[in-house]
């Protein structure tokens, strides 16, 4: 099986408001990747909160795949959230894939590639890439997990991934959105106009 962090605790301070209820494709941001990942081959979604996280919690899709947990030391970064998501996965799991909520345009296709791909190669960590750059999500082989959780919460998981770069296998996609993110509303709005679903 596998499993997905859907990171969702950050403060979203050049954004202004919490990216995750940004308004897209007729629901929000969160509410359209909770829909993209349970339509996809993706098994668990864990979904990480921490600032905003009442508010959050309301968008959070009543499904057996979905589950909401709080990272308390989400003022620590993106790390930290995702070791806190790390700690709930199944012990099942194969693979952790990890998914900002900034990063919304992503195909259900592309999902479904990816997991197929590290289900059948099961390389140390899978990253995606568009023309030549690197992008999200990347999985996370299971043998990492305790690696993962040691992890200090001032290293960013980048960090990591260079550190285990001869068990990195890169994997193109022609989907542009695995490199499309946002952190102020112009940028937002120039990913919404340029989507297509």
């Amino acid at each position: 099986m596998l499993s997905c962090l859907l990171l969702s605790a950050g403060l979203s301070t050049r954004f202004g408001s919490p990216k995750a209820l940004a308004k897209f494709t007729g629901t929000t941001v969160i509410g359209h990747l909770q829909n993209i990942l349970i339509d996809s081959l993706i098994d668990e979604i864990v979904i990480v909160l921490g600032d905003h996280a009442k508010e959050i919690k309301s968008h959070i899709l009543n499904h057996k795949k979905v589950r909401p947990v709080y990272n308390k030391d989400y003022l620590l970064g993106q790390t930290s959230s995702f070791k806190a998501g790390l700690k709930e996965i199944s012990p099942k799991s194969r693979g952790i894939m990890l998914l900002p909520v900034d990063v919304p345009t992503i195909k259900t296709a592309t999902i479904n590639l990816l997991a197929d791909k590290f289900l059948k190669a099961t390389p140390g960590i899978l990253i995606p890439t568009y023309n030549d750059q690197r992008g999200h999500p990347p999985i996370f082989h299971a043998k990492f997990k305790g690696a993962l959780l040691k992890l200090d919460n001032t290293i960013g998981l980048n960090v990591f991934q260079k550190q285990h770069e001869a068990e990195v296998v890169l994997f193109s996609v022609e989907d542009s959105g695995i490199i499309r993110s946002f952190n102020t509303p112009e940028e937002f709005d120039k990913i919404k106009s340029s989507f297509k679903s």
